[in-house]
């Protein structure tokens, strides 16, 4: 859903007009762009997009790259990352960043829950919520 904020100057004046993105939980739609892991792409700008996925245990990624920077948040569970041949795990409550560009993968290694903040807005993600 989007919604239309003006930003105001210190003296009152509209200086710009922008969208806002505003996603509850309950109105996000979910996508299974592969078995064992399920997306939602929540709220997002031009310049910024926040996704949540779910990760069955055992699920394994594919090896890809794209060049969005990624900024990744495990809010549950815990998955092993591969980001250009340096492979680390990592559970709840921690967080990396994937520069755009860079080859990467990741696989769960209990069922997980993620959210990534990729920037700039990943168009082929923005398709999806039309």
């Amino acid at each position: 859903m989007g919604w239309r904020i003006l930003r105001k100057s210190s003296w009152g004046e509209a200086m710009s007009a922008m969208e806002m993105s505003f996603v509850k939980t309950g109105d996000a739609r979910s996508f299974t762009p592969e078995a064992g892991m399920v997306r939602q792409v929540l709220a997002h700008s031009d310049q910024l997009m926040l996704v949540r996925h779910f990760f069955d245990k055992g699920w394994v990624g594919a090896r890809h790259s794209h060049p969005h920077h990624q900024l990744v948040y495990v809010v549950k569970g815990a998955i092993r990352v591969d980001v250009d041949g340096r492979v680390f795990d990592v559970k709840k409550g921690d967080s990396f960043v994937v520069d755009g560009g860079v080859e990467h993968q990741a696989s769960a290694l209990e069922e997980s829950e993620v959210l990534d903040v990729f920037t700039p807005v990943r168009e082929d993600y923005r398709e999806l919520v039309g």
